[in-house]
């Protein structure tokens, strides 16, 4: 499992114009928000770019990627360089602590969650992926991927050995989502086609045999048999694939 500090050089890499390929959807945003419930302080772990912060909130961002960190917007809540397994601060230093799609790049996601629990007051509130999910048709392509999450995603049991009593849910993805995470695509196929959105996309720098899986699909677009086996899915506004929300009240 690569560890957070390995991440940093990963998404130094992916990170050259990730704020443009990976905007927060304001629907996920929302489900996000609500979680934090009242808390003014709020500790976003993993923040890259600053996708997901809430506004109105005094916000701190932790991130190891230097590149991610130097391309926080203007007027952005000041960022920490650091990793999650040793947050630098002290207990009970903020109202909540937030992660979005960030546990599966640490090298201790336990000690991470104890870590995030230990200076929150109130709610963690965590965007993950199950790694047993199968929902989405990409599999068909790529099948490493399941591998691939079956080894990097923690399990949704270590969230309450680590945290304590959780809530968890699913979060729908629109069709239209606007941050382009692995599975945001499943109603535009024809999305991971173009190399400028797989660049923002980690999975994809961590498998191999891409290549294959992307004249298959083009093969199959072109052909019609795509749509023969996944129409349905273009009358769906929104798909559970394999997204969670994880809330630890604290």
């Amino acid at each position: 499992m690569p560890s957070e500090a390995a991440a940093g050089p990963i998404y130094d890499t992916i990170g050259l114009d990730y704020a443009n390929l990976r905007k927060a959807d304001p629907r996920i945003a929302a489900l996000i928000e609500h979680a934090l419930g009242d808390a003014r302080t709020v500790l976003n772990v993993g923040a890259g770019t600053g996708n997901y912060e809430p506004v109105g909130r005094a916000v701190t961002a932790l991130e190891p990627s230097a590149e991610m960190i130097a391309q926080r917007p203007a007027g952005a809540a000041p960022a920490v360089q650091g990793v999650a397994e040793a947050l630098p601060f002290a207990d009970a230093s903020f109202d909540a602590a937030m992660g979005v799609l960030t546990v599966h790049h640490w090298s201790d996601p336990a000690r991470g969650l104890r870590e995030m629990r230990r200076v929150s007051r109130g709610p963690v509130v965590l965007l993950t992926f199950d790694p047993d999910s199968r929902a989405a048709w990409i599999l068909d392509y790529w099948p490493q991927l399941a591998d691939l999450d079956a080894g990097i995603m923690p399990k949704l049991s270590l969230y309450e050995e680590a945290l304590g009593p959780v809530e968890i849910v699913p979060v729908p993805i629109p069709h239209d989502c606007t941050d382009g995470f692995l599975y945001a695509y499943w109603r535009r196929p024809g999305a991971y086609l173009d190399p400028t959105a797989r660049r923002a996309i980690s999975s994809f720098w961590k498998i191999e045999g891409v290549e294959a899986g992307l004249e298959q699909l083009a093969a199959d677009l072109a052909s019609g048999a795509w749509r023969a086996r996944h129409g349905d899915l273009l009358v769906q506004d929104a798909m559970d694939a394999g997204y969670r929300l994880v809330v630890s009240r604290g």
